[in-house]
């Protein structure tokens, strides 16, 4: 079990692998029997931010909740890991001075490699000015300066990606060492 609880805390933009990645670690992390509860997103909107739109403020504010959540699990001993795309690096900047472990992820990928695999459809949209508000195309999206872990995930394999995570986790004591995940693609 970890000594702790802590956020591990997924940044990119829509594709880029974070869901993927985020619900890998927290399979992982449930087969190594350590306490963890996975924020994604899209279901934070149906459930914790409904009625909010994609307006900076009611992005910033759903990154908030996020956080907050992810806060009271991290205090109590849980990892909380969070999937969002959360474009805006102030915010996420604000969050992470409320926690006391706090692990940025980047899952990075150019916009062009996630249209090419955007199975929605949404890049074509957006690109075309159908979609409003489309972080990286109509919106900003704020990159990290200073992630703890980046993964690029137009060039790693999903394996890959974990691996790196992982290996990062393990060598500042926030798990311990285990036999590497199974195999999967994006």
């Amino acid at each position: 079990m970890p000594h702790k609880g802590f956020t591990l805390w997924f940044t990119g933009l829509s594709g880029a692998g974070k869901s993927t990645l985020a619900n890998r670690l927290a399979q992982e992390f449930r087969q190594r029997e350590y306490k963890v509860e996975l924020l994604d997103g899209d279901e934070v909107r149906t459930h914790l931010s409904k009625g909010l739109g994609f307006s900076k403020e009611d992005r910033d504010t759903n990154v908030r909740r996020i956080g907050y959540v992810a806060r009271l699990l991290s205090r109590n001993g849980v990892i909380a890991i969070t999937a969002a795309i959360s474009p805006y690096r102030d915010t996420r900047n604000e969050v992470r001075r409320e926690h006391r472990e706090f692990v940025e992820v980047y899952a990075e990928a150019p916009i062009e490699k996630l249209a090419e695999r955007d199975v929605k459809g949404l890049y074509k949209k957006a690109l075309a000015g159908e979609v409003k508000n489309f972080s990286g195309i109509s919106d900003p999206y704020e990159p990290p300066l200073n992630a703890e872990v980046v993964v690029q995930t137009d060039r790693e394999s999903v394996d890959e990606s974990l691996d790196r995570i992982l290996t990062y986790l393990e060598e500042k004591g926030f798990i311990d060492a285990e036999a590497p995940v199974a195999a999967g693609g994006y």
